[in-house]
């Protein structure tokens, strides 16, 4: 049985950070490119962040230099980074794994940026 839980979100002040962690299992991990994906309250899901099973990142403009997006393929976990966040961070957070074959989404788990 595959599960992504996804871990570490909660509600943190404007320019505040926040780790959040996605843990895998029944996957072969280092087979999947791993995202994180967020949605708003009466938005589209949209992509956040990705990263190959080498290493190579991708990220939202929205995002950049802010956000930080790595994996462990030895403990088959995936994380984001989220560095001076602001209000309109707020959203759920997915995290999904990617391969050729299917993907596989994780629960998500609520990001609120607020004063």
């Amino acid at each position: 049985q595959v599960q992504l839980v996804e871990s570490g979100g909660g509600e943190v002040q404007p320019g505040g950070s926040l780790r959040l962690s996605c843990a895998a299992s029944g996957i072969t991990f280092s087979d999947y490119t791993m995202a994180w994906y967020r949605q708003a309250p009466g938005k589209q899901r949209e992509l956040v962040a990705t990263i190959t099973s080498g290493g190579i990142t991708n990220y939202a403009d929205s995002v950049k230099c802010r956000f930080t997006i790595s994996r462990n393929n030895g403990k088959n976990t995936a994380a984001l980074q989220m560095n001076s966040l602001k209000p309109e961070d707020t959203a759920v957070y997915y995290c999904k794994s990617t391969s050729l074959v299917r993907d596989y989404w994780g629960q998500g788990t609520q990001v609120t940026v607020s004063s």
